[in-house]
Parts: structure tokens; C-alpha cells; sequence
């Protein structure tokens, strides 16, 4: 059962976490002490509950709690080495947790067991950094806040700024929480309830200043030429704009990308000082650490065309890279981490909106969230006084911590498509379905495209929701919605690696029945659907310079001749084909193409569902339930194909065992030896 204190703690962080002003996704510690029996001795031991390392404040379970005994945590306080060897504290926290700790210790938790005061809140609210951030920020929170909230000179988070921040509290009995310079808020109360109302009133008390008092220009006047484009032309040119930006931030490593376009984004590139502004960096460790020390902007107006801004942009990443690298160099010593990388993580379009990236769609979209407080926080600073965020050494110190090395190498093996975008046609249902299923699973963000857009999105919200696959309507036969879908994947997810041509249709019918319309119908979804999603999809590739997959499903009737299905059969036989041309044309951009044969698929088909089923079951002279039976017993291996079989054929012609295949057919049919292929 959880503690009472515990569970005021949780409830508490919940509320604070879930509103963006008091805290960014995943930053900032809370905490409680209490008191528990403790089970060895069967006397009272007090304990200290506080927000384990890398937890999100807005969704904080017990699991995500660190339970320590307080008195062994402030008995550290006697055997502390001195700040030169701070982080050795750190190890030292498992020796002071009780029974099997929780979640780990983060290197916040000296501030909340030292500090003289049952609950600690610590956060990062745009308002509280922008004071922190102030070049005057001492004196401006002496002016906003009196003397209920005492200024903390820039320190790197530890056990020493656990020991200053006690102190503070002990000789301001007054004093309600304290300012940290360059970093964010800490406060405290009696009560979990006094806390949170002490936390709120620094927060909205500062933006309440910031408000009254702020210039009413921040930024500077408008730059002309820079305001944002019309929502259509910008989301157009952000889509032709996304893989080639996408290819420049995966330099060092493939990265998953996140755009958005809203207006404290536009505004801030509208601005006349958001080129110097934007060369300070961010502040807060917290910021930083997700977007680097610095974003990459384009220096060109929002009237410059794609062409145009596409190559600024390549020059412009090759000075990121050579002035980051110059960044390390300056300040790395013999035993700093290597190097993790030069690329930019936040990519800033004047007229367009911002680009960001991470290891995954949550991270990408995380470090977007944090650059824009980042802006509303250099709004603020620069509204009461100028931003003077800390400086360069400092932040080279807390990102190539070894602290957060640490924690970088603590987390678990990524996937095997880790950092690939796929994007699979006819996915509401079926083989397309269980194929996107079966990606996400394995670590792809998806985009499930098809006719139905009800559907498709229930299915995307099915397999993770948006951070992992999202739903859009396309119609593969229309060229115009073909290149709307590709878009809308590059805008969701900052590209594409991964395409599988799945859509299609089938009408069982003689040749003296297909009519001219069955002809077209079949052949306009598969054939020529096949090739304008193939054809849209490559664009992105071969822009993005990453490579990818090309994967069509096929079919056995690509190569064996059934009755009645004439048009099916020859424009599978045309899909067949396409894999073998473009697997010829696309392997200089490192893009592989095969194909998957799959005998027929009963379980979950909407092409059986819809008639074809029953056709077919009538053609053999089988009941239509018995239709997936009968289609195993003329098999080699006696196997009924699921769409899992198929999902699984993709998956191993795409993963990382099969990077020099391409051109290949795969046949998954459990043995049609008159579709064994010659």
C-alpha cells in the first residue's frame, strides 16, 4: 500500500507535471518525507520519496519513485569529499536506499533530503528560467518576489547545490523557494498542498511581471521578409524541405524527425534578434541536453525558394558541424565522453517552422517542446533585461557529464528498426495491418495509409498512437494523393526508409467477365498505384541519402496461372516486374527493392471479405469458411498463410540481416511448387 506522503507526492506531481508552464516533459524533481516502519526492527524510519532519474513529472507512478532513509542520506553530508569530487555521491545514494530502493536515485536527490523541509518541488517553468536567465536576474527577483524567494548563483546540479540550497533555507526562514541561476525554480512547504501552492505563486507571479513589465517588442522589430508563409505554402515547402534537412541531421546517426509550425516558432523567426538570440543557446540543462547548445537556422528570407533553401541549408550544416566539433575541442579533457556527434538537433526555418530530431518520434517531438520553451524563456529574459543564458564551459560540463554518460549508457539496446520510417499502403486491415503491426513492434514509427481514414487511424491508434504510427487516407491510384500522403509521412516523422506497396484489390472473374472497368480498376491500384507510391517514395530516399527499402507484396499469381482472375494476375505479374527494374535503378542510391509471394490469405482480408472469397471458394468447389484450409492442403508444408507470415517476410527482407539483397522475390505460400520461382 502506498504511504500516505508517497501518495500526496504523486498526486501532487501529476498536476504540476501534466501544465507545460510549471514544466517541461520529463524535467524538474519532486518530493516528500515520511514515515514508514521499517520491517527488520519494527521502529519508525524516516524516509525520503523523491522522482527517480529520467521520470516525466505529468504521469509519475509509484514505480518511478526513489525511496531512501533519510537519516543515511543526510549522514553523507559527513563523509562529502568536497565539489571537485561531487559525483561520487551519486554511487553513494544505493547505500542509502531503503529496501529495494525504486527507481534510481537522480542527481537531484541532495537537494531534497538536505533541504530542512517535508516537501521540495524543483522545476523549470518559462517564467522562473527567464528571471534566472536575466543578466540582472539577482536583482530582478528581488524585485518581483522580495525577500520570499532567494537567489542561487549558477551551480551545476549535485550535492553541493543540495548543501547551498539547505543553507539558503535555514538563513531565509521567510523564504518560500529560491531562483537558481540559469537553471530553473526550487520550492517548499510544510504540507504537499503548501508546496504546490508555493510553487504555482513563484511561477505565476514571476510571468505575471514578465506581463506587466515586459517590452512589448522582445524580440526586436519584425525583419522584413521574414514572417510566415500561408499555412499551405509553408507545410508544402516544410515537405520539400524535410528529407534533405532529415539527411543532414542523420550525418552521425539516423535520426527521427518532428516538425512544427506554430506561432511562437514563427514569430521568434520573424523577429529581427533571433539570429543572435538563437546563437546564445539555450540555459537550462534540461533545454540544452535534448537540442544542443544551439539550434541550426536558415539565414535566408521565408521567400527563398526550395532550391535555394536546400542548398544554404548543406553549407550551413557543414559550418554546424565544424563549429560544434570546434566546441568540443575547446573544452574536452582526457577523460571526457567521445564526441556524440555534430548534427544538428533543432534545425530553425524563418517563414516555415522548426525541425527537430531524437533517437525517436517522443524524443524528436520532446526536443521541439523544449526549444520553444526555450524561446518563451529568452522572451521573457530579453523582455525585462537581456538573456544571458550560462556560459559555453558550463554547458560543455553538464553534457559530456560523465554522470550523464552514465545514464546514456544505462539505457536499453535499441531496436531493429530503431529510427526507420515506414510507410504501408492498404493498412486498415489484413496483411497490411499485421505488416505495420509487426514494423512498430519492431522499433519503426509507422504511417498506415488507406482508402478508409476511419480506419486507418483506429489501427494507428491501435499500434502505439501518435509518437509511434499515425492513420491518413490515400487513394494509391491518384498521383496527387500519393504525393499528399508521402508529405504527410515526411511532416509526421522527418522522412521515409521504409515503403511497402501493400494496397489492392481482386475480382475473380473469367476472361469472357473481366470487363474493361475490372481491367482498369485492378491495374490503376496495383500497377500503376504501385508505381507513383514507388515512384513519390523515391524522391524522399534518394533526397534524404540514406538509403531505404522498397518492399511489394506481390503474389504466387505473379508467376502461377490460376483460373479466372486474369487482371489480378497480370498486374501482379507487373508488381513482380517493378521490383526487378527498380532494384536495378535504385541501387546506386543504396535503396534495396524485393518483393513477398504470398499464396492466398484468408484471416483478416478485406480482399476475401469483400466477394473474392466467396469466388474463389466457388471456383475450387469448397465451402468459403473452408476456403483457408483447402489453400493449406494444396501446399507443400500443409500450412495455412496468416498475415503474419507476411508481416515477418517484410520485416527480415528490411532488417538489418538482409542489407544485400534487393531484386529478390520471397515467396510465402508454405510450398506452391508451381509458384517455385525459376
Amino acid at each position: 500500500m502506498t504511504n500516505p506522503a508517497a501518495a500526496e507526492l504523486i498526486a501532487r506531481s501529476n498536476r504540476l507535471g501534466a501544465d507545460p508552464k510549471n514544466t517541461n516533459y520529463a524535467g524538474g524533481n519532486t518530493s516528500a518525507k515520511g514515515t514508514e516502519t521499517d520491517p527488520v526492527t519494527g521502529e519508525p524510519v524516516e524516509l525520503l520519496w523523491v522522482k527517480g532519474s529520467g521520470g516525466d513529472l505529468g504521469t509519475l507512478t509509484e514505480p518511478g519513485l526513489a525511496v531512501l532513509r533519510l537519516d543515511r542520506m543526510r549522514a553523507l553530508v559527513d563523509v562529502y569529499p568536497g565539489l571537485d569530487r561531487e559525483d561520487e555521491m551519486v554511487a553513494a545514494f544505493d547505500y542509502c536506499l531503503h529496501g529495494k530502493g525504486g527507481a534510481a536515485p537522480s542527481i537531484d536527490t541532495a537537494m531534497h533530503g538536505l533541504v530542512d523541509a517535508p516537501h521540495v518541488d524543483h522545476l523549470h517553468p518559462d517564467s522562473g528560467i527567464a528571471i534566472a536567465t536575466a543578466a540582472d536576474g539577482q536583482e530582478l527577483t528581488t524585485t518581483i518576489f522580495g525577500d520570499k524567494v532567494v537567489w542561487v548563483p549558477w551551480r551545476r546540479p549535485g550535492f553541493q547545490l543540495g548543501l547551498d540550497i539547505a543553507e539558503i533555507k535555514e538563513k531565509n526562514p521567510q523564504a518560500v523557494g529560491c531562483i537558481l541561476g540559469g537553471h530553473g525554480i526550487t520550492a517548499w512547504g510544510d504540507t504537499s498542498a503548501e508546496a504546490e501552492a508555493n510553487s504555482l505563486w513563484v511561477i505565476d507571479t514571476a510571468a505575471a511581471y514578465i506581463a506587466e513589465h515586459g517590452r512589448p517588442e522582445p524580440f526586436g522589430p519584425p525583419l522584413a521578409g521574414y514572417a510566415a508563409l500561408p499555412a499551405a505554402e509553408r507545410r508544402a515547402k516544410a515537405a520539400a524541405l524535410a528529407p534533405t534537412i532529415r539527411g543532414l541531421a542523420s550525418h552521425d546517426r539516423p535520426m527521427v524527425g518532428h516538425f512544427a509550425d506554430h506561432d511562437v516558432v514563427l514569430d521568434f523567426l520573424a523577429s529581427s534578434e533571433h539570429p543572435r538570440l538563437a546563437g546564445l543557446g539555450t540555459s537550462c540543462p534540461d533545454h540544452f541536453l535534448r537540442t544542443k547548445v544551439k539550434p541550426m537556422v536558415l539565414d535566408l528570407p521565408a521567400s527563398a525558394s526550395v532550391e535555394e533553401s536546400l542548398a544554404r541549408l548543406k553549407e550551413l550544416a557543414v559550418s554546424y558541424r565544424e563549429d560544434y566539433q570546434a566546441y568540443y575541442d575547446r573544452h574536452a579533457t582526457p577523460d571526457s565522453p567521445a564526441i556524440r556527434g555534430a548534427d544538428p538537433l533543432v534545425v530553425l526555418v524563418p517563414g516555415v517552422g522548426m525541425f527537430s530530431f531524437g533517437k525517436d518520434k517522443q524524443t524528436a517531438r520532446v526536443a521541439g517542446e523544449f526549444y520553444t520553451n526555450a524561446i518563451n524563456v529568452m522572451r521573457g529574459a530579453e523582455g525585462l533585461s537581456t538573456y544571458a543564458p550560462i556560459d559555453e564551459a558550463e554547458k560543455f560540463r553538464i553534457e559530456y557529464w560523465a554522470l550523464e554518460e552514465a545514464k546514456l549508457q544505462r539505457m536499453a539496446e535499441p531496436k531493429p528498426l530503431a529510427t526507420r520510417i515506414a510507410l504501408v499502403t492498404g493498412a486498415a486491415g489484413g496483411i497490411g495491418k499485421a505488416t505495420a503491426k509487426k514494423l512498430a513492434a519492431e522499433g519503426a514509427c509507422v504511417v498506415i495509409a488507406d482508402l478508409d481514414l476511419e480506419r486507418a487511424q483506429a489501427a494507428a491508434a491501435e499500434i502505439g498512437g501518435p509518437d509511434v504510427a499515425i492513420g491518413v487516407a490515400a487513394d494509391v491510384s491518384k498521383e496527387a494523393a500519393v504525393q499528399a500522403m508521402v508529405d504527410a509521412a515526411v511532416l509526421a516523422f522527418g522522412g521515409l526508409d521504409l515503403v511497402v506497396n501493400n494496397a489492392g484489390l481482386s475480382l475473380s472473374k473469367t476472361l469472357l467477365e473481366t470487363t474493361e472497368a475490372d481491367w482498369d480498376l485492378q491495374h490503376d491500384v496495383m500497377a500503376k498505384g504501385s508505381f507513383l507510391v514507388s515512384k513519390a517514395a523515391a524522391k524522399v530516399l534518394i533526397e534524404q541519402e540514406m538509403g531505404g527499402d522498397i518492399v511489394y507484396i506481390s503474389s504466387k499469381n505473379s508467376v502461377f496461372a490460376g483460373p479466372n482472375n486474369i487482371a489480378y494476375s497480370a498486374t501482379k505479374a507487373d508488381q513482380a516486374h517493378q521490383v526487378r527494374l527498380l532494384a536495378a535503378e535504385l541501387g546506386q542510391y543504396g535503396v534495396k527493392v524485393n518483393g513477398v509471394n504470398p499464396d492466398g490469405v484468408v484471416a483478416g482480408s478485406g480482399i476475401f471479405a469483400s466477394g473474392w472469397g466467396a469466388n474463389r471458394a466457388a471456383v475450387y468447389g469448397v465451402e468459403e469458411k473452408d476456403l483457408g484450409k483447402f489453400y493449406a492442403q494444396r501446399t507443400i508444408l500443409k500450412r495455412e498463410v496468416l498475415p503474419e507470415n507476411i508481416a515477418n517476410a517484410v520485416f527480415v527482407l528490411c532488417g538489418p540481416e538482409m542489407t544485400h539483397t534487393t531484386g529478390l522475390h520471397v515467396p510465402v505460400d508454405a510450398g506452391v511448387a508451381a509458384a517455385f520461382l525459376r
